[in-house]
């Protein structure tokens, strides 16, 4: 299933570029707020590929995957720092600081035998350590788009400031978690006493330790579900990313520019005439030449990448300008979303310009 047809005379060669570097950027650990990171994308993709059968996920299915794992990791970071989701990180946390503040100061009369105010303090600590580092962040992240990468000194400030609140988000998620299982501790060691003689700090550190469990687990379980639908269900994750996204990949000129395909599969007396003994999946004959331009596919290659699904008689299909080719259903929403082909990153665009310019 290497989805590549043989190289035509005139052809460009394939230079890669990358598909986007995906920058470091702080995880929302602190606090409980709602800037996870959905990590292990790639990891789920290459894990297949070290331990899947190739009958059910070959090599090259596995690169169009991590590929859009990739993309779907740097898609996670911008919408982690939108300002829809900032703004309810922040308001998240404030709440939670807010509601620590009015209980602790509504229960100063009560006598815990375990130092829950002490771990309320910390939480709240952390809330607001988390809500400064993600204002830094998001407020880097507009500098550098009004900036433009244009002020080479100011970028590199940019970079110190990035370097420093991802330590601080670092050292506070370790803290973080460290935190609630000292809370975790106290709470089990002060045993049912501790509703009688403290109900307020009581009851206010049962509900932070279980929101904290079940945000983690949340954030797990949502991975898993993206990761799995990376590895299973591609073409629903281009969809939805097709559906939500603004279009940053080729535009509809650049895709209509790309050579379009019929696929026909051949039956044993068309291979008899042409003479062909190797098992061949079927012939793709471009679309509005004269005389028709003809590829004979291999059975291996007469698959799409994206989909898993073999090519069906009577099917379009696109190839790219690196002799990739897929159904067009398949990688024309992928390009809107990113010019480059899933299997080797060439981008289309810049391939464009260049015949422009010759």
């Amino acid at each position: 299933m290497a989805s590549t047809s043989p190289r035509r005379s005139g052809d460009p060669s394939s230079p890669s570029s990358p598909l986007l570097s995906s920058p470091p950027s702080p995880g929302g650990g602190g606090g409980g707020g709602p800037l996870g990171r959905l990590s292990g994308l790639r990891g789920a993709a290459r894990f297949i590929r070290r331990t899947g059968s190739r009958r059910l996920m070959r090599e090259p299915s596995v690169a169009v995957r991590e590929t859009a794992a990739e993309h779907l990791e740097e898609r996670q970071t911008d919408w982690a720092y939108s300002k829809p989701v900032v703004v309810l990180d922040v308001l998240w946390n404030l709440a939670f600081i807010a509601v620590a503040a009015a209980v602790l100061a509504a229960s100063l009369n009560e006598q815990p035998s375990v130092p829950l105010r002490a771990w309320l303090a910390g939480y709240v600590l952390q809330c607001l350590l988390h809500v400064l580092c993600v204002a830094v962040e998001y407020r880097r992240r507009r500098e550098a788009t009004v900036r433009g990468g244009a002020d080479q000194e100011g970028v590199g400030y940019g970079d110190f400031k990035l370097s420093v609140v991802k330590h601080l988000e670092s050292a506070n998620t370790m803290f973080s978690f460290i935190w609630w299982i000292i809370g975790f501790y106290w709470v089990s060691a002060g045993g049912q006493a501790l509703s009688h003689d403290a109900p307020q700090l009581y009851w206010l550190t049962i509900v932070f330790l279980a929101f904290d469990v079940f945000f983690v687990v949340f954030c797990v379980a949502l991975a898993c579900v993206i990761g799995i639908a990376v590895c299973c269900c591609l073409p629903c994750i281009i969809a939805i990313l097709y559906a939500v996204t603004d279009q940053e990949g080729a535009s509809e000129e650049d895709i209509s520019n790309l050579s379009k395909y019929k696929f026909r599969t051949m039956g044993d007396a068309d291979k008899l005439v042409a003479g062909i003994a190797a098992p061949v999946g079927g012939v793709m004959t471009e679309c509005g030449t004269s005389p028709p331009v003809e590829h004979i596919l291999s059975a291996e290659d007469a698959e799409c990448c994206i989909c898993l699904c073999p090519y069906e008689d009577g099917v379009e299909l696109r190839e790219l300008p690196c002799n990739h080719h897929f159904h067009c259903t398949c990688i024309d929403k992928w390009l809107h979303i990113n010019a480059t082909c899933p299997l080797c990153k060439y981008n289309i665009v810049k391939s464009n310009l260049g015949r422009e310019e010759v």
